[in-house]
């Protein structure tokens, strides 16, 4: 169970207001989650998870990444005894936004392997990243590009979650031009993949996807690709922060495919579902309230979706905030509260991204993730966010 802790007066810190004032902060009553899942789950849940980084390393961040392989691992480890299945070198782990193709690579063996020892639920981007929207000439060179990705993750022994395309974006313009690749490329895979849509408020460079930028027209384009493929999709991962888009697709899906919720700030609504259906869940926030997540699914699986809502529900103003366009800057919150929680030693990330959110929106996010009972150790997080304060000029 999860049990409130009393508040503790003294803990307090200095954070800067909208107004540039400076107030003085005392935190709430904390939470504790249970640090090992509960019971069954009723839905299945998949943490898109960061990378941490070495900050020792001697290499020039925007331009290399350099990972520390054990704490990235150990994350991985952490959202596994949760419960909680690994989305690989996903969008939230900078990929194609720092993090290129041969360190993909190698994140998804090394991922896929601990996985393996642990008999735990991992499944990998593949994509085409590797191929340069510049150098991508006509739809034959996108499909070499996502072959040679799902080869190389199938060699590995990994599950495929089938990434949008910045070069199929460019060079796609009709429903037949998305047909033929996304045909191909399935008519391959060796097991049943999961589909993303990413929305252009994640990644610019996938506007007008599905070969339209009506987004009713490309939601029919998509399903008729998808049900045409039903035997070989497992489910949909949609990522455009649209509730009813969300719920409208989820009703026209073969009933064979999951709709996996990508909505990052209506996602307690959209797992609890309806009379019609629910959506289970693969959702770069997980990777930062993963405990809370996992304590609220066991209480839905158990039949408490009060209990379920009381959990998650303060959990959504977090993410709402952390999402805040631009949305692309989201991954900064979430190694911010990696950061806070313990489970890296420094606030440092591929490419520099760090720097991508202002003073006052990683203030906003302390007090958030205090209220919604998310700070795991309250002390630590507060000596740490008072070390990041002090490096931007505000001393506690």
């Amino acid at each position: 169970m999860n049990k409130p802790v009393l508040p503790i007066p003294s803990l307090s810190l200095k954070l800067p207001k909208a107004d540039r004032s400076i107030e003085t902060y005392r935190l709430a009553a904390s939470r504790t989650f249970p640090a090992k899942l509960e019971g069954p789950l009723n839905r299945i849940a998949f943490s898109a998870v960061h990378t941490v980084v070495d900050p020792f390393a001697d290499n020039d961040p925007w331009l290399s990444a350099a990972v520390d392989w054990d704490k990235t691992i150990a994350f991985r480890e952490h959202v596994w005894d949760l419960g909680l299945g690994v989305a690989e070198a996903m969008d939230t782990a900078q990929r194609g936004m720092g993090l290129d193709w041969p360190t993909s690579l190698e994140l998804i063996t090394r991922s896929v392997g601990a996985a393996k020892r642990r008999n735990a639920l991992v499944f990998s981007g593949a994509g085409t990243d590797h191929l340069a929207v510049e150098d991508a000439k006509n739809l034959d060179d996108v499909i070499r590009a996502y072959e040679e990705q799902v080869s190389a993750v199938e060699k590995v022994g990994g599950r495929i979650i089938l990434m949008a395309s910045r070069a199929l974006a460019k060079l796609g313009r009709s429903a037949d031009d998305y047909a033929k690749v996304y045909n191909r490329v399935l008519s391959q895979v060796r097991e049943p993949v999961i589909i993303h849509w990413l929305g252009d408020m994640f990644d610019p460079a996938l506007t007008g996807y599905w070969g339209t930028k009506d987004l009713g027209k490309a939601m029919d384009i998509a399903v008729a690709i998808i049900n045409n493929n039903a035997a070989k999709i497992d489910g949909v991962k949609v990522s455009l922060l649209d509730k009813q888009r969300e719920i409208d697709m989820r009703r026209r899906l073969d009933k064979r495919i999951k709709m996996y919720t990508g909505d990052d700030f209506n996602y307690a609504e959209l797992i609890a579902g309806d009379s019609q259906g629910f959506s289970h869940a693969l959702l770069g926030i997980f990777d930062a309230i993963a405990p809370a997540a996992s304590y609220a699914l066991s209480r839905l699986a158990a039949g408490d979706e009060a209990g379920f809502h009381d959990v998650l529900g303060p959990t959504v103003p977090l993410s709402r905030h952390i999402f805040r366009a631009p949305t692309r800057f989201y991954k900064t919150g979430v190694v911010f509260m990696a950061y806070l929680n313990g489970h890296q030693d420094h606030f440092t990330m591929v490419g520099g991204q760090e720097s991508t959110r202002s003073t006052l929106h990683l203030a906003e996010l302390f007090r958030l993730a205090d209220k919604a009972g998310l700070l795991a150790n309250p002390e630590l997080a507060t000596q740490r966010m008072k070390t990041v304060l002090a490096t931007r000029g505000i001393e506690s």
